[in-house]
């Protein structure tokens, strides 16, 4: 942008005015972003195409609209398909990543390959230049006890500590574990109460409104708590995940208490083509 400003200083007063009014509308484009965040996908979707082929993927991404990614860890996803990322350094990725015109702060990274070895990973990620490492669930039984969640806990918030150390914020998704009961109450909730709030924060998967965890509900019931979260459509009629806006989800209303939750990101996480059909509203949503 800056480049343009220079060469406009030197065009008549007609492309001046031209010039701001594109800059404006630049700003305009900038400001319709859900909270001024710039729009992301989790590349979990499109982990086939990873597989074959990082650099062309990332573009690809990027081409559709989206300006930051969250990867998932050649380590703990290697089966997935994101094994091949460890033919790459650390600083090979954020290039790829960088000359690809796209950000990346964020990963998931599974439970036990930072019980394995937390400060390889904690390496790893500082190498790409991450700055949020996920766990998609703490990995606990399907119907835990009271203990079992206090001791995932009491883990959990030793992995935030060593993170902290680091300068990365440790972060939860919530999956299985996140959404069993215990003893009438939700595990989800009593981990909010067990981990510590500055050494870990949440990462809410909307989808799970059809579990009846609702984004917004969340959010505005412990405020400051989450970092980012992963986006879906959902219709209430069909009870499919569909492209956002072609849902049922007031999503003013979520990116209003996302504001309140703390959300620093947030991420679109369905099939690719769906992804694709919800940039544009994301793009217009304005809160």
């Amino acid at each position: 942008m800056s480049a343009i400003s220079r060469r406009d200083f030197l065009k008549t007063a007609a492309t001046h005015a031209a010039a701001a009014g594109f800059l404006a509308a630049g700003e305009l484009e900038v400001r319709a972003n859900p909270l001024g965040l710039p729009i992301g996908c989790q590349t979990w979707p499109v982990r086939a195409m990873i597989a074959k082929d990082f650099p062309g993927s990332i573009k690809q991404l990027a081409d559709a609209g989206f300006q930051t990614i969250e990867l998932c860890s050649p380590v703990g996803y290697a089966e997935y398909g994101f094994g091949g990322l460890a033919k790459y350094s650390g600083a090979e990725l954020r290039k790829i990543l960088g000359d690809a015109g796209v950000s990346c702060v964020s990963s998931h990274f599974g439970i036990e390959e930072l019980r394995a070895n937390q400060a390889d990973r904690i390496a790893w990620a500082k190498d790409v230049g991450l700055t949020q490492m996920i766990v998609p669930s703490l990995g606990g039984p399907a119907k835990p006890t009271m203990d079992d969640v206090k001791r995932a806990a009491e883990e959990y918030n030793k992995m935030g500590e060593q993170s902290a150390k680091a300068g990365i914020q440790q972060g939860l998704h919530n999956e299985e574990f996140e959404l069993s009961m215990v003893d009438g109450k939700r595990t989800y909730d009593l981990l909010f109460e067990l981990l510590d709030p500055k050494l870990v924060k949440f990462q809410f998967q909307v989808s799970t409104i059809s579990r009846g965890y609702d984004a917004a509900e969340y959010f505005m019931k412990y405020p400051g708590r989450f970092l980012s979260m992963h986006v879906q459509g959902w219709s209430a009629e069909t009870k499919k995940v569909v492209a956002v806006g072609q849902d049922s989800l007031d999503w003013k209303k979520i990116f209003t208490a996302a504001k309140t939750g703390g959300i620093k990101n947030y991420f679109v996480e369905m099939n690719l083509e769906t992804m694709k059909a919800s940039v544009p509203y994301l793009h217009g949503l304005q809160v």
